[in-house]
């Protein structure tokens, strides 16, 4: 894929980093949105696209966020966060959906991250801290069961360490999951590189390409 530079262009928000996941999600896909960001997903797909919502606490079809008078307590998705149901919409049991999603039905899953390795490892549910509360939750199902795995996250902590890295430092979710990586400066995709797992660069925003493999120290590919 050719690299769409846009060295002026400020660093992508949280909304259109949602809509350039939307957007490459492929028509006629089953996919779960996780906990956090990646509901904001949601929000950007097109009827044109017919894409299935998948959430982990069982169901089928879901719409996005509700928001006044489309409130309904009983409906909400892994996260609690109200949302709407589209037609033909289902629900089942808590076990039937983990069943979907360690069986290999779902097409696309979309995760927040603390972490992604050079090789795609994914770590995001525990920073190891003492205080940090592990979270896991269905992540590791999703991480291993689904076809394509997407991750959005900011690619620099608020301290300014890289979050794409040589190895993950935090305890993994998933060994070499992660197909594309969505974040703030720039869009990655983890490819076959001769025979290596290997992340490569196809937009940039905010800060030019090399700019952004010598803040993350790491080697892209094509560059």
């Amino acid at each position: 894929m050719s690299l769409k530079v846009r060295p002026t262009a400020a660093r992508l928000s949280r909304q259109e980093l949602a809509q350039a996941v939307a957007r490459d999600i492929a028509s006629g896909s089953y996919a779960n949105l996780g906990i956090g960001q990646p509901t904001m997903v949601a929000d950007y797909l097109t009827p044109e696209q017919n894409v299935t919502l998948h959430t982990e606490n069982g169901m089928l079809g879901m719409g996005p966020k509700a928001a006044a008078e489309q409130v309904d307590a009983d409906l909400i998705n892994a996260g609690k966060v109200p949302v709407t149901e589209l037609p033909g919409a289902s629900y089942f049991h808590h076990a039937d959906s983990f069943a979907m999603m360690r069986g290999g039905h779902l097409d696309v899953c979309v995760l927040g991250a603390f972490q992604v390795s050079v090789t795609g490892d994914l770590a995001n549910w525990s920073t190891g801290e003492p205080d940090a509360i592990p979270a896991v939750g269905g992540a590791m199902d999703l991480a291993i069961g689904a076809k394509e795995v997407f991750v959005m996250m900011s690619l620099f902590a608020r301290d300014g360490t890289p979050k794409l890295v040589q190895e993950c430092t935090y305890p993994v979710t998933g060994l070499s999951c992660v197909t594309r990586l969505y974040t703030d400066y720039g869009i990655f995709h983890i490819v076959d590189d001769a025979g290596r797992r290997r992340p490569q660069l196809v937009e940039a925003h905010g800060l030019e390409p090399a700019e952004i493999q010598e803040r993350l120290q790491i080697d892209l590919v094509g560059m």
